[in-house]
């Protein structure tokens, strides 16, 4: 599913980073500590600074909102394709190209309207 920046808002951006918060918050890491295998919790959403960006997102300053804007647009296309499919999937966004004959969203226009890609 292939999402052309230029359809991201603030608000879908916002959307699309709280998620990506999530699915890299979902991730863990097997740690040796003194002696014991110990799962941690992944620390890449604030390796890729992405508290910042949601609160450039939030904020009330139209300039820091188009800033934390052009950072996400920076972010999104250095994430796997399948980070992307989790989160586009987990705020509702679907190509309607990509659906089956069968599924009832294939004549529905997608939420957010993901543009003419």
């Amino acid at each position: 599913m292939a999402l052309e920046l230029e359809t991201f808002t603030t608000e879908t951006a916002l959307d699309a980073a709280a998620e990506l918060g999530r699915v890299l918050a979902a991730r863990t890491h097997r740690r040796k500590v003194l002696g014991q295998d110990v799962w941690v919790p992944g620390q890449l959403g604030e390796a890729l600074q992405l508290p910042q960006i949601i609160n450039r997102l939030q904020n009330k300053q139209q300039r820091l909102r188009d800033q934390g804007l052009d950072d996400f647009q920076e972010l999104w296309p250095t994430l796997s394709e399948a980070t992307r499919e989790k989160v586009l999937s987990a705020i509702g966004w679907y190509d309607p190209k990509n659906l089956d004959w069968e599924d009832k969203r294939s004549n529905r226009k997608p939420i957010g309207d993901l543009g003419n890609s």
